[in-house]
């Protein structure tokens, strides 16, 4: 680099005032600006009622994991719901099914709006919708997935051909690319994103199991704040790091689950002889 360059730029550098050491510090995540030591910060709560303590206020937004009623925060939905915090945004592939999952919020009218791909299985869901109760931002369910997934990497908007020409594309910026028309998609990003993991250790690092995998990897990394249950909680030397999906950073606090009800929304059997 040549050196007359080097001498603009650090002159360039020393004429810019530095902010007070209070900006910098308003922009740490909690807990580092008072000092404490988030590499030995204990991430685990007892119980779901306990981990959302003090998260939850009305008129948030929430990401919740899973597809159908496969890798949901069974636990954390119900002590979101006991809460009892209304007007919520709710980010999730679907709403679960009556008296199941997120169900159980739309139950008790404590959403507002819902960001999702699927109405279907859900007949409180559908009815509220066309009631004007409740407000629907449709996706295609790969759009959603790349906005959330953007969300957590920073990104605020991007391009997809998905949607251009429809309803989808309704009010939203479009461009051509190559001759194809693409419509911008903007990130999402929740106040609180719940997610649920087969095993994790109480470092927050996280592992998905086959398809109850699904959402939970890229909401856990989209949230302000993200709160995980597990089936199994166990010690950071216990998981073998090739296996981890989400890595700890991403997940504040976490619990141990229980009482799984594994609800099967549609059991098909073969006849038996």
């Amino acid at each position: 680099m040549p050196r007359a360059y080097n001498r603009y730029r650090f002159r360039a550098r020393a004429a810019v005032p530095l902010p007070p050491a209070e900006v910098f510090l308003t922009l740490l995540p909690a807990g580092v600006a008072d000092g404490r030591d988030h590499g030995s910060m204990n991430k685990v709560y007892e119980d779901a009622a306990v981990a959302l303590d003090g998260l939850v206020v009305d008129g948030m937004t929430v990401m919740a994991g899973g597809f159908g009623l496969c890798g949901i925060p069974e636990n954390l939905i119900l002590a979101l719901k006991e809460t009892g915090a209304r007007d919520l945004t709710v980010i999730s592939n679907n709403a679960g099914v009556d008296g199941a999952g997120l169900g159980l919020l739309l139950e008790t009218r404590q959403v507002r709006k819902m960001i999702s791909s699927y109405v279907g299985e859900n007949k409180i869901f559908a009815q509220q919708y066309l009631d004007g109760i409740l407000e629907l931002e449709f996706n295609p369910q790969g759009t959603l997935a790349e906005r959330i997934r953007a969300g957590g990497a920073g990104i605020p908007a991007f391009y997809t051909a998905t949607g251009a020409g429809t309803v989808v594309a309704d009010g939203k910026e479009t461009r051509t690319f190559n001759g194809r028309a693409y419509v911008m998609e903007t990130g999402l990003v929740s106040d609180l994103a719940i997610v649920k993991a087969w095993k994790g250790d109480t470092k927050g690092n996280l592992i998905y199991r086959k398809t109850a995998r699904n959402f939970n990897p890229v909401m856990a990394t989209a949230g302000k704040v993200t709160v995980a249950e597990v089936e199994h909680l166990v010690e950071p030397d216990e998981l073998d790091g090739d296996q981890i999906h989400t890595p700890g950073i991403y997940v504040d606090r976490i619990l141990q689950g229980s009482q799984y009800s594994r609800v099967v929304e549609h059991r098909t059997t073969r006849p038996r002889p």
